[in-house]
């Protein structure tokens, strides 16, 4: 069963497995009783996709996160990532994925019909389409864009390039491309 978790292997899972067992009760006991309140308590928030323990999480809750700003993610992950960073201060949008005409996964599949109405019914006036830079992300943030520009919102997208501390020798051409189009002025 540890085997199917992400990032772990048969190996690792053995190994992780094994190392509970040794500490069952410093370690097993706690984990599954984190595990079963998670199970019972742990919910999708109805407006915007996070996790959380009601129906409706925090961020939306926050009347501080109203400032007209969505941020627009592929995942929770996402989510959770650009949080960590703490510059974002708007509210977000789980897709729960991103279009690909090769697994059958349209709009109506995302969570995009339901951006559209936050968008309409929140007074959003930006929209931030913070989508992986994969051709399944790019081409969900441009349908999106798409979709967008019937209405008077500006779209806009994260900068891609290179990160800070990262060497050219090191990055991918198409790092280098993205870095090299989004040149500023110094």
């Amino acid at each position: 069963m540890m085997a199917k978790l992400p990032g772990l292997g048969p190996r690792s899972a053995r190994r992780a497995v094994l190392h509970m067992i040794k500490k069952r009760a410093l370690l097993m006991t706690p984990l599954s009783d984190v595990l079963q309140t998670v199970a019972a308590t742990a919910r999708e928030c109805l407006n915007c996709g996070n996790v959380g323990t009601s129906d409706t999480c925090d961020i939306c809750d926050s009347p501080k996160r109203a400032n007209g700003e969505i941020c627009v993610v592929e995942d929770v992950a996402d989510l959770w990532a650009m949080e960590r960073a703490a510059v974002f201060k708007g509210r977000y949008h789980v897709l729960g994925g991103t279009l690909s005409a090769l697994d059958a996964i349209g709009p109506d599949e995302l969570r995009i019909p339901k951006l559209m109405d936050r968008v309409s019914s929140e007074g959003i006036t930006e929209v931030i389409l913070a989508l992986n830079a994969t051709i399944d992300g790019q081409t969900t943030a441009h349908y999106i864009a798409g979709e967008l520009e019937k209405r008077a919102i500006t779209v806009t997208s994260l900068a891609q390039g290179v990160p800070i501390g990262g060497e050219l020798d090191y990055l991918d051409d198409g790092t280098i491309t993205a870095a090299l189009k989004a040149r500023k002025a110094m």
